[in-house]
């Protein structure tokens, strides 16, 4: 989905991170099984999770994609699948006093996806998205996926550099742009 320049330089950020054995990444995969095993503490003991990507405009967060993933990692963290699925529609709606979203019933609106596959049995199908409906309107995603190729960033980089001190991209110069 990221334009061409953003592309690459989030390929070499992400080439970093994948050498396990590198001090910031050992700290990350560190941080992130605490804040798994916080996660279900917190639900344990009564707490209501929510769930939600936090798209930064730069294309290294993509909410959709984003939010499957979150899913696959409350289930990584010990969640059923079922429950991760739940935080991650009922539970935001149930927080925003959203009475009429977040569950399948009558009376209720809702945007859809429909999968080819059960993400209960295995919650790698929730990739497998064969309809989207948003607004009572049903979208093939492939068509989605090909209008929105390569023009995701398209307008973060100039904004990004305009209003912030320094790059959140500390992997790459300027120059690389």
């Amino acid at each position: 989905m990221l334009t061409t320049r953003l592309r690459s330089v989030y390929e070499r950020a992400a080439d970093a991170r994948r050498d396990r054995n590198a001090p910031g990444n050992r700290l990350f995969a560190a941080a992130l099984h605490k804040e798994m095993a916080f996660e279900r503490a917190f639900v344990g003991a009564g707490g209501k999770l929510l769930a939600g990507a936090d798209p930064t405009g730069w294309g290294g967060v993509m909410a959709g994609f984003a939010d499957q993933r979150e899913v696959e990692l409350l289930t990584e963290a010990g969640f059923a699948p079922e429950k991760a699925i739940q935080i991650a529609t009922s539970n935001g709606a149930r927080f925003l006093y959203e009475r009429d979203l977040g569950t399948i019933a009558p009376g209720m609106r809702a945007d859809l996806i429909v999968l080819d596959g059960d993400p209960v049995k295995n919650i790698a199908d929730i990739r497998k998205v064969e309809t989207v409906f948003k607004e009572g309107l049903a979208y093939d995603p492939a068509t989605l996926i090909a209008d929105a190729r390569g023009r995701v960033g398209s307008e973060a980089l100039t904004s990004l550099w305009n209003s912030w001190p320094a790059s959140p991209l500390s992997c790459c110069s300027r120059s690389s742009w």
